[in-house]
């Protein structure tokens, strides 16, 4: 702590006695400290990201056995398909992957499992639209929102009408 403050009276004695370098020296402090700002900004931002991710993947980890426990039978986890658009005419291929299909009373389900506060709301039109595809990719009775916040599950189904 004393270097810090002999080293800070000296850099001002230093400027005092030569006043062509004090806005200099000032303008590099202020350059340095908005570059430390804006690291520490990025570095706090990709912190609560990387927390939010790990905490959204226990969650998930957490939906098999959920699932289980409330009487689906898991048939197959993370499954793909692929389906084809067509965009002017020509032919798009999409690969789309859910979560979990799974059955319960006979019945086959997409089943998307959703953390945090807005992605498991219907009200959420991203959600909603990502529901409605896996409805007609996987060609199921329903589509299950698992709610792992809320330790809720949705049985979402589209009118077909």
């Amino acid at each position: 702590m004393v270097v810090i403050v002999g080293l800070g009276s000296e850099l001002w004695e230093f400027v005092g006695q030569n006043p062509g370098y004090g806005s200099t020296a000032i303008l590099a402090l202020l350059v340095v400290l908005l570059l430390a700002r804006e690291w520490f900004s990025r570095v706090w931002r990709r912190f609560v990201i990387l927390r939010r991710q790990r905490r959204a993947y226990s969650l998930e980890r957490g939906a098999l056995p959920f699932l289980e426990a409330q009487g689906f039978f898991i048939e197959a986890v993370q499954a793909r398909t692929h389906y084809r658009l067509l965009v002017d005419g020509e032919p798009e291929d999409i690969e789309l992957r859910v979560d979990f299909i799974v059955r319960k009373r006979g019945r086959r389900f997409a089943a998307d499992v959703k953390t945090g506060t807005e992605a498991p709301r219907l009200r959420n039109p991203a959600t909603r639209r990502q529901l409605l595809e896996y409805q007609l990719a996987y060609e199921v009775d329903g589509v299950l929102l698992v709610d792992m916040e809320g330790k809720a599950i949705r049985c979402v189904q589209f009118p077909e009408d």
